[in-house]
């Protein structure tokens, strides 16, 4: 055995011996590094002939071919060895039970909202929905509640320090009745010319805002605003649409309703919708539940409409407050507290 076999034997024990990567890098550095023992081979062949250098050099790179193998090896070795060891360390054990996943479901107040439109969808009304932040002329003016009425207390909202196109100032809309105004007027405009107009039956349902927070009050809320007009729309189709729509949503007959006077500035004559049970925890108690009236003949002109040929109601109820009476809710809070307790009843 000649010297290169020795060094190459000795090369692949000391990096057997390598227990650590970092020890199998200072072995490799013993013979291929700058001062390694193959480098110094190398660099002795400058005092050979010619002749000599083509041998030896041939034998020097094979040597240095064999230690570099065996170095790739071992390197490969302790990988496997490193892999093996972290599986065995996070190993799972598959007779556990697996984690199973919650099932989620819809909000209550969704529910409502999604009920409310099936409901009124089957009487033929469609579904409007429009911009939350809205204009002052959309949200009190085209609904007869002119700049500095004392009625636009009633529906304090929000103002945004920002104006439209035609400069007047933008609010959180405190109802959802401007949506009865810009459907009206589309409506209007769609059907021009014909006579007599279809009749326009929409309702419009979503998130409101007012300065407001209590037990039963929240400054973000939600709302269902109802229109029907036509040229022969009466308060007994109002009473007939309630009627229908509060038995189905509460699935029962046993309910009677009231329409009690009232006011709203888009409204001639105005009534307060109260509705009670003739069973339950709510027996014989008078709850108040939407307000409702004949469109006024300005909101009517506002619409794009002849007041003298077309009439019809208009109502609004908040689908949070039925809610709370479908589900027997105390506090109108928990539905946005997010609390996982309180809503986890509901899927």
């Amino acid at each position: 055995m000649n010297d290169l076999d020795q060094l190459v034997q000795a090369a692949q024990a000391d990096f057997a011996a390598a227990a650590t990567p970092a020890q199998l890098e200072d072995a490799k550095a013993r013979y291929t590094g700058k001062t390694g023992q193959v480098t110094e081979l190398l660099k002795g062949m400058a005092k050979l002939s010619p002749e000599e250098k083509k041998t030896r050099g041939a034998a020097i790179n094979e040597t240095k071919q064999r230690i570099e193998a065996a170095l790739t090896a071992r390197r490969q070795a302790l990988a496997e060895a490193e892999l093996q060891a972290q599986l065995k360390a996070e190993a799972l054990d598959v007779t556990l039970p697996g984690r199973g996943r919650s099932v989620g479901g819809l909000h209550p107040v969704s529910r409502t909202m999604e009920r409310i439109e099936q409901i009124f969808g089957s009487m033929g009304f469609d579904v409007a929905d429009g911009p939350e932040i809205e204009t002052d002329w959309y949200s009190f003016t085209a609904l007869n509640n002119p700049e500095n009425h004392p009625a636009r207390s009633m529906q304090d909202t929000f103002y945004v320090d920002m104006k439209d196109e035609a400069g007047r100032p933008l609010c959180l809309r405190p109802h959802t009745s401007p949506m009865q105004v810009r459907y009206a007027r589309q409506h209007a405009a769609t059907h021009a010319g014909k006579d007599p107009l279809p009749e326009i039956r929409v309702i419009a349902p979503g998130r409101t805002y007012r300065v407001d927070s209590d037990a039963t009050h929240s400054p973000m809320f939600h709302q269902c605003e109802g229109l029907w007009i036509g040229e022969n729309v009466s308060f007994k189709d109002l009473k007939a649409v309630f009627t229908d729509f509060f038995r189905t949503f509460f699935e029962t007959d046993d309910l009677q309703l009231r329409f009690r006077p009232s006011f709203f500035p888009f409204t001639e004559p105005s009534a307060e919708v109260d509705i009670a049970f003739s069973s339950g925890p709510l027996k014989g108690r008078w709850l108040e539940v939407a307000g409702s009236g004949q469109v006024h003949p300005n909101v009517v002109r506002n619409f794009g409409l002849d007041p003298e040929r077309h009439i019809g109601f208009a109502f609004g109820m908040g689908p949070d407050r039925l809610t709370m009476l479908r589900y027997g809710v105390a506090d109108l809070r928990l539905f946005f507290e997010g609390d996982l307790r309180f809503l986890g009843q509901f899927r």
